[in-house]
Order: structure tokens, then sequence, then C-alpha cells
């Protein structure tokens, strides 16, 4: 199994979203490597931190899973849809999607500013400095480190 962290807008789509709905694709990415990591590396039954970004504080709210791995992602092809790409192709899509179901929410926000304090995490893509990445891979250390400080069992559903 591998570990992610997966970052949305919560006015976007957020843990709640996700709870509500039980299973969604993770689509509209647009970036080359995070496409190739979603082809080749992620798979399903992979767990992955849900990171909401531009809020106030950012943080992980908490854990999802990967229920099916990569396939095309229409909406590249859909000139309404604000993901749409022009230069994709039907028949050779150039951007893929993933579907992720609810797994968990935390009690409490693992806040940006308390990741970027501990010295385990050093190593973490999301600490540092430049990485913009929506998602990234997690060592199996860091996600036992992050879990371990977590308030778990405020919800979930089991795999």
């Amino acid at each position: 199994m591998a570990y992610w962290l997966m970052k949305s807008e919560p006015d976007e789509f957020s843990i709640d979203d996700l709870e509500r709905v039980g299973v969604e694709p993770w689509d509209g990415i647009r970036n080359y490597q995070v496409r190739n990591m979603m082809r080749d590396e992620m798979k399903k039954g992979d767990l992955a931190f849900f990171y909401h970004s531009n809020a106030k504080p950012p943080g992980i709210v908490g854990i999802l899973r990967i229920e099916k791995e990569a396939y095309p992602d229409t909406c590249a092809f859909d000139p309404e849809d604000p993901h749409y790409d022009p230069k994709s192709d039907p028949d050779n899509p150039r951007w893929l999607r993933v579907d992720v179901a609810f797994e968990e929410k935390f009690g409490d926000i693992i806040t940006l500013d308390w990741l970027k304090q501990q010295p385990q995490l050093e190593d973490c893509p999301l600490v540092r400095r430049g990485n913009r990445l929506s998602v990234m891979p997690i060592t199996q250390d860091q996600w036992d480190f992050i879990l371990s400080h977590t308030q778990r069992g405020h919800t979930h559903r089991g795999q």
C-alpha cells in the first residue's frame, strides 16, 4: 500500500462533501507529474490524507481511500467545464482521474503550521519550499507520525 496527500480547496470540494457522497472522481488534475503518479503509482486501496488548501487554517482534515485506479478525465473534453483542455483527445487522453472514497474525518485539523514545526516531517513534500503539487506521496513513517497526532474516531467508514 502507498500513502498520499491530496489537496482540495474546501469551497470547491471538502471532506464534508466527500463524506456526503461517499465516492467521487478526483478530477481536474492538470499537472503532468501528478498525472503520472496517479497513472503509475496510485493503486486501489491506497490511503491519502485529505488536505484543505486555501483555507483558514490550511491542513489535514481526514482520510480518503483510492477506490478506482486512474482512468480518463472526461471533463477535459467538455468545453463547458472549467477544466476543459482543447488539446486533450478522447482517443488518447492527456488527463486522468481516480475515484476516491471517504474513510474518516478528524476531530481537529492538523494545521500546516504544526506540520512545518515537526522535525520528523522535514522531508515531507508538503513542508518543502516550492512544492505546489496537489497530490504528493507520503512515506509510511510520515503517515504513522501524522496519524499518531490526530483525534481519531470522529467519523469512520470501514474498508
